[in-house]
């Protein structure tokens, strides 16, 4: 499967209509003549990523690398090529838990540790990585807390109405509402 198709010179139009310039050169306008590269990357027609990579790396060797203090994660961070292709794998993009338990013995167990790996690194006594949606989630955590907890029968929550009805239906307990903003279903 293919993640990039080349944008035909009729797209290409259509986008700068849009944005309101007559060329591809139009949407570098407002960067400074004197730092634009202008010359050919004079790149084989075949290359390995790593091979590109490096090219590139020089090429932008040539910029000041200043700190960042913007701060929320908003810093240098490399995430290698091969991750978008790990996380499209289809036993990734969910977390639903398998039925056929005798076939499904691989997705079972990295489910485990990753639960595992979670509790450890928050330091919670209980974590857990299986779950179908909010509701369903927020019903399990509450049925957790109220197991695992010193009173049989309170669970502290905010307002959610959906997620309530799901925790009274799953286990009777009493819901002790916090404040805090209603979530609108």
């Amino acid at each position: 499967m293919y993640k990039f198709f080349p944008h035909t010179q009729e797209d290409l139009q259509a986008m700068m209509a849009k944005a309101g310039v007559k060329d591809l050169d139009g949407l570098y306008a407002q960067i400074p003549e004197g730092i634009r590269f202008r010359g050919d990357y004079k790149l084989p027609s075949e290359m390995s990523e790593m091979e590109v990579r490096d090219v590139f790396a020089k090429i932008g060797s040539q910029n000041q690398q200043l700190t960042c203090f913007a701060g929320f994660g908003v810093y240098d961070h490399y995430t290698p090529s091969v991750i978008p292709s790990l996380l499209q794998r289809s036993e990734f993009l969910t977390s639903y838990t398998p039925y056929q338990a005798e076939i499904s013995q691989g997705t079972l167990h990295y489910i485990f540790e990753y639960q595992s790996m979670m509790a450890e690194l928050t330091g919670m006594d209980i974590a857990n990585a299986s779950m179908y949606d909010g509701t369903t989630a927020a019903a399990e955590a509450m049925m957790m807390a109220v197991s695992a907890g010193k009173k049989q029968n309170k669970v502290l929550t905010k307002e959610w109405k959906k997620e309530q009805k799901a925790a009274k239906k799953a286990r009777k307990a009493e819901l002790k509402a916090m404040p805090g903003k209603e979530r609108k279903a």
